[in-house]
C-alpha cells in the first residue's frame, strides 16, 4: 500500500478521487481497531485481489490502483 499511495503522491489530480474512495471503502468503525487508519476491510480487500489477480494474498500494484482510481473519477463524472 505504501507504493501505491507514493504513485498517488505524484499524481495530484487523483488527490480527491483518492480520499473519497477511502471515505467509501474504509471499514466502519475504522477509528476504534488499530491500525487507526481508514483503510477497507479486509474482506473487501481480499475480494478485491482474488477479481483483480486471483490470488487473496497478491500485493497490490501501483498502476493498477491509478488506473482505478482514473476509472472512478470518470465514472463520478459521469453522474
Amino acid at each position: 500500500m505504501i507504493s501505491a499511495a507514493v504513485a498517488i503522491a505524484f499524481r495530484p489530480s487523483l488527490w480527491s478521487t483518492a480520499v473519497r474512495q477511502m471515505r467509501r471503502t474504509s471499514a466502519p468503525g475504522w477509528w476504534k481497531h488499530r491500525p487507526f487508519l481508514p483503510m477497507p476491510s479486509g474482506s473487501y480487500a481480499d475480494f478485491r485481489l482474488v477479481t483483480q489477480y486471483g490470488d487473496p494474498d497478491h500485493a497490490w500494484d501501483p498502476d493498477d490502483v491509478v488506473k482505478y482510481l482514473r476509472w472512478c473519477k470518470a465514472w463520478d463524472a459521469r453522474s
